[in-house]
């Protein structure tokens, strides 16, 4: 399918030139982008010993037949692991493992982390880039949740803080618009896999349709089918990047037949689609409003995560989600260049999280791996991505095959699961505004 061409307007591009004074980086800066720095902002040439070898643009090869919504196969399947790490050689490796890795092997000794060549396959089409070199020099952070000066591209592709990377996250590129069928599983902590939640999940990103963008960057909606004490219930949502255009969030309940908003839906709520297990701003890595902590840009570094695991979707539930962990034969790591970011919580606010760091992917900016700490200081949470290949686009994304292992109780979920379901992640036209409406929700979930 192929994807319009749309860049920044002249009117648009001349609206924010009175801003680029005060915002954005210089002009010399932005020139780095597709020299030394590929045109998301990552470092262009590989590491010292070629583990992470240069980017060479992002992955455009579609399989032969392939068919828009069908299980995309696996362009690496002829791979092997490079090398493995398990419980006895954690140390040897600690260094480029996240904390919550760390915390796995230290509950699970038969925990097992497959290395695989690493493949850059992140990027975007031309236009996106495009946008994003003129973002570089106009993009302004208003605040925690908005940003102005930017549209159709990364607002900052050279950041100067955590709040920029974080919002490089946010508006990060997953294509226009997408639909999938996902499943929700939970497995507690004496090892029994449950289905928590199922249906259709559908997907927009106005903020690169751009010339319909007006504040919303994101529009999703999420109709249960299953299980049958679920089925009909709906849940909207409308995400706003401009301070003076509020969110939005509605839940169509079958038993009230009626929309409602729902404002819980956030922070530290338990997200009733991981029956709990889950918090509804670990939900696609980060959800909602993310204003109750403060946001230190750490660095970059070299770590292990999971990428390019188009093979995790191609497996059953059965062979993927196991008793305590994912099982590691389904599972591709990679050795990647990411930003660290760590949040920690604001005076006077209150979160049940008060401390997480953030492994945010230079390729794409977006989360593959976060960990959290509970009020004691005590290391409570590990959430990740797997990671997911769509060549036609092209991108790399982390919006399925995502979830958190609760390293207290030994409980975790794996959520927006395709696994065995129809569409897998089907690039779509966009769809009207009175798709996205709460009317109309009710009449999508009553269904």
């Amino acid at each position: 399918m192929k994807i319009a061409l749309r860049t920044i307007t002249a009117s648009m591009a001349l609206a924010f030139c009175a801003q680029v004074a005060l915002a954005g980086v210089s002009a010399e800066e932005a020139a780095k982008l597709g020299t030394s720095l590929t045109p998301m902002g990552a470092e262009m040439a590989g590491n010292a010993d070629g583990s992470i070898p240069a980017w060479k643009g992002a992955y455009t090869k579609v399989a032969p037949g392939y068919t828009n919504g069908t299980p995309r196969p696996d362009p690496f399947a002829g791979e092997k692991p490079t090398f493995s790490i398990t419980s006895k050689n954690m140390a040897e490796h600690a260094g480029k493992l996240s904390d919550g890795v760390k915390a796995l092997f230290a509950r699970n000794p038969d925990f097992r982390l497959d290395v695989y060549p690493t493949h850059r396959t992140g990027g975007a089409p031309q236009w996106v880039y495009d946008n994003t070199r003129k973002n570089a020099t106009s993009a302004t952070l208003e605040d925690e949740n908005s940003v102005s000066g930017a549209v159709g591209g990364i607002p900052f592709p050279i950041p100067k803080d955590g709040l920029e990377v974080m919002m490089n996250h946010r508006l990060s590129w997953y294509g226009q618009s997408v639909d999938y069928a996902l499943r929700t599983f939970i497995v507690t902590a004496d090892g029994r896999r449950a289905l928590a939640s199922e249906g259709d999940e559908l997907l927009q990103y106005p903020y690169y349709i751009t010339d319909s963008y007006k504040g919303i960057f994101q529009l999703g909606r999420f109709i249960v089918s299953g299980p049958a004490s679920k089925a009909g219930e709906a849940i909207l949502v409308h995400f706003s990047a401009d301070k003076d255009v509020p969110r939005g969030v509605w839940q169509y309940l079958v038993g009230q037949r009626r929309v409602r908003k729902a404002p819980s839906v956030s922070y530290d709520t338990p997200d009733f689609v991981t029956s709990g297990v889950g918090l509804f701003d670990e939900a696609f890595m980060m959800f909602g409003p993310i204003d109750r902590h403060e946001y230190k840009l750490v660095g970059k570094k070299e770590m292990y995560i999971p990428y390019n695991n188009n093979r995790s979707a191609l497996a059953t539930i059965e062979e993927l989600v196991g008793p305590k962990f994912l099982n590691p034969d389904h599972v591709r790591w990679e050795l990647h260049r990411v930003w660290e970011v760590e949040a920690t919580l604001k005076a006077g606010k209150r979160h049940t999280v008060p401390k997480r760091k953030y492994y945010i992917d230079e390729d794409t900016w977006q989360i593959v791996l976060f960990d959290g700490w509970d009020a004691k200081g005590d290391l409570w949470r590990m959430n990740y991505a797997l990671g997911y290949l769509v060549p036609e686009l092209p991108a790399h994304v982390t919006n399925v095959m995502w979830g958190g292992y609760d390293l207290q109780t030994g409980a975790y979920y794996f959520n927006a699961a395709m696994n065995g379901g129809s569409p897998h992640y089907k690039v779509s036209e966009p769809r009207s505004e009175i798709l996205w409406s709460p009317e109309e929700l009710a009449n999508q979930g009553a269904r």
